[in-house]
């Protein structure tokens, strides 16, 4: 006889904590275990399931990690070159005003060879939103120095840290954007506890609908780990995020909108 049972029919709504997003594939992601894309994704995907508007976002991912996100997100998708997300999401969303467009760029690729497109898109005030995934290295090609690793970080090609009198400064994309009269919200957050998930969550959301009003362009900083490119675990990552990250990048608002 319960052979027959759903188990589905068992768990009471009022007791689910959390499920997968209708919006989200049934792929396995490959992102390494402790990753906060993943994360990300999920609630990407929750916010444009919630919002209802599935059929009229498009989503820009250029080279790095997040290059495989049209496996995970089940919404149009657009590959873009190398740091040129912004460039493109700028012809999707002129020619197509009426969707939601956002790109999804880590910092290798939106903080080095993206810095151009980056910077201009948002003092042009494109109506677009930009999430960015700050890890602070080249998380996919090796672990290399990016422009956001911080100073004293190890990576692939700082080995012995990063020093700022051989390698110049970590570059505050969020800070700068944040100065620019084209952008509208800009936001720093990250989603390595519950607690950040939601604030992150909140933040996206603000975000989409802040691109009904043509305001200008939203741009999400989501500061994140990346266990195998540090060489930690999840939860060494975590709490060495939270030690040396976050004191140099500061979670929270930069630039809102007033009600």
């Amino acid at each position: 006889m319960t052979d027959n049972i759903n188990i589905q029919d068992i768990v009471k709504t009022e007791n689910l904590v959390h499920k997968k997003s209708s919006v989200m594939t049934e792929n396995t992601m490959h992102y390494c275990p402790g990753c906060g894309h993943g994360t990300t994704h999920q609630i990407v995907a929750e916010v444009i399931e919630e919002m209802g508007i599935q059929q009229d976002t498009i989503g820009i991912t250029p080279v790095g990690c997040s290059v495989l996100m049209y496996n995970y997100l089940d919404i149009d998708m657009q590959e873009a070159a190398h740091g040129r997300a912004p460039a493109l999401a700028t012809a999707i969303k002129r020619l197509l005003p009426e969707k939601f467009v956002f790109t999804y760029q880590g910092d290798g690729d939106l903080a080095a060879i993206g810095t151009a497109e980056t910077i201009h898109s948002c003092n042009r005030g494109e109506n677009i939103l930009i999430i960015f995934i700050n890890n602070g290295i080249y998380g996919m090609t090796g672990g290399q120095m990016a422009p956001t690793t911080i100073e004293g970080m190890k990576s692939s090609t700082t080995p012995y840290g990063r020093d700022v009198k051989l390698m110049g400064n970590p570059l505050k994309m969020t800070d700068i954007v944040a100065t620019l009269p084209g952008t509208y919200y800009v936001t720093r957050q990250s989603v390595h506890k519950p607690g950040n998930v939601r604030k992150t969550k909140k933040a996206i959301r603000k975000a989409f609908e802040y691109q009904k009003l043509n305001k200008g362009t939203c741009f999400i900083e989501i500061v994140s780990n990346c266990p195998s490119g540090w060489k930690m675990t999840p939860v060494e990552s975590n709490e060495w995020m939270e030690q040396n990250m976050f004191p140099f990048y500061p979670l929270g608002d930069f630039k809102v909108p007033e009600e």
